[in-house]
């Protein structure tokens, strides 16, 4: 999505796909909350708690596809938000992806 930040608006403006999204968050949720729900502390706190992000976030895409699609312009417009919410999310995946694959 950095590289091709200017489709982003058009992206999240469609309410069908904001709703598939939904579905497709919300079934990725459900399969991280049932297979790692572990609430002890360290890294794999964060895991648990982006599962339970992901369900609760799939459910309002699936309730509220034609609201979210309403307001999506006017975040998309806000290009420095954008690319400050992708660089984290890029910086949290690199950082899980090296708890996961290292040896503890």
């Amino acid at each position: 999505m950095l590289i091709n930040l200017r489709s982003f608006p058009e992206f999240s403006s469609t309410a069908t796909l904001i709703f598939v999204t939904g579905i497709l968050l919300f079934v990725a949720g459900v399969a991280i909350v049932r297979s790692h729900n572990n609430w002890k502390g360290g890294w794999p706190l964060v895991v648990t708690i982006l599962g339970w992000l992901a369900v609760l976030g799939g459910l309002v895409r699936l309730f509220f596809p034609i609201h979210l699609a309403a307001n999506a312009g006017d975040i998309g417009r806000n290009t420095g938000l954008v690319v400050t919410a992708l660089v984290v999310f890029l910086l949290l995946g690199g950082f899980l992806s090296f708890k996961g694959y290292s040896r503890d």
